[in-house]
């Protein structure tokens, strides 16, 4: 299940590992995107830390870990081609990957439909 945070990022939660990117609606308010600076496989991070900086056309944006844990894997493909984001950012323009992230983390994020509700499009 995908779950979505206030500022804009997306969580997807499968075993106790959890996908991370940012929302198309994050995506299309940035522009065009041209560098992510992406954390490293085994960095950890506090829920609410900044987890990367995306870097567009209009401004560096901080991109911050919805839930705690530890970088398992990144998107390389980020780094060549950042603008992946705004192509498709809740697929192909994922930023990373975290292990061993607690399950009751995702208390008080939103569901898709809550997002839709919170950026004005429910």
């Amino acid at each position: 299940m995908r779950y979505y945070t206030e500022q804009h990022e997306w969580v997807e939660y499968s075993g106790g590992n959890v996908t991370i990117g940012i929302t198309a609606y994050a995506a299309n308010e940035l522009g065009d995107i041209t560098f992510v600076e992406l954390p490293e496989a085994g960095d950890t991070f506090e829920k609410g830390g900044v987890l990367c900086v995306i870097e567009s056309v209009k401004a560096a944006s901080d991109v911050y870990a919805p839930v705690k844990g530890e970088v398992d894997e990144v998107n390389s493909d980020l780094e060549d081609q950042p603008e992946l984001i705004n192509e498709s950012p809740e697929e192909k323009g994922w930023l990373c990957k975290l292990k061993n992230a607690d399950e009751s983390m995702l208390e008080g994020l939103m569901t898709a439909e809550s997002y839709k509700s919170f950026i004005g499009e429910g």
